[in-house]
């Protein structure tokens, strides 16, 4: 890059190294960052939860409430991360809506008597983790390198996270 910033002041006539160096920080944003990663995030649930897999359609359903149980029969309780949180931003994604919608989402779920209550929001992976014990239902999507113990991952369209395919980051 600073070659290139030399020949670019060549080319603009400017020969002062602090103009090249104002210029320089300017460009830098602009650059490509190759070792930008977005991080996995898992698909958790209680330690007691016989899942080992889930379509990404039905983790889809799952947190649009639209599927309600386990294949077990078992009550599904979403557990979700606050607005902002990269979890979060995931989960939108994978919905395809925006925050406003996800609320306004639920709380249309809520009204019209299709759900008992919006998802659980917690605001630490702490009290994620304490609501996968006390919901042996629950399922939530933790960052892979939050996930604590007492907390199971379990494979989406049987890839587990950070593996080659796994679709959720």
């Amino acid at each position: 890059m600073g070659v290139y910033l030399l020949k670019l002041g060549e080319s603009l006539g400017v020969k002062s190294i602090a103009t090249l160096l104002l210029l320089g920080l300017a460009i830098l944003p602009l650059a490509p960052r190759a070792t930008a990663q977005a991080e996995d995030v898992a698909v958790v649930v209680s330690s007691g939860n016989p899942a080992t897999n889930i379509s990404l359609g039905d983790l889809r359903k799952f947190f649009a409430g639209a599927k309600r149980y386990w294949p077990s029969g078992q009550s599904i309780k979403l557990i979700t991360r606050g607005p902002g949180c990269p979890e979060r931003l995931v989960m939108l994604r994978l919905l395809e809506m925006s925050e406003s919608e996800y609320k306004h989402y639920w709380i249309t779920q809520v009204f019209r008597g299709e759900a008992d209550s919006e998802p659980l929001i917690v605001p630490s992976i702490g009290m994620q983790r304490e609501a996968l014990n006390v919901f042996p239902g629950g399922i939530s999507l933790v960052n892979i390198r939050d996930v604590k113990p007492g907390m199971k991952v379990i494979k989406v369209d049987n890839v587990l996270p950070s593996a080659v395919g796994y679709p959720l980051h």
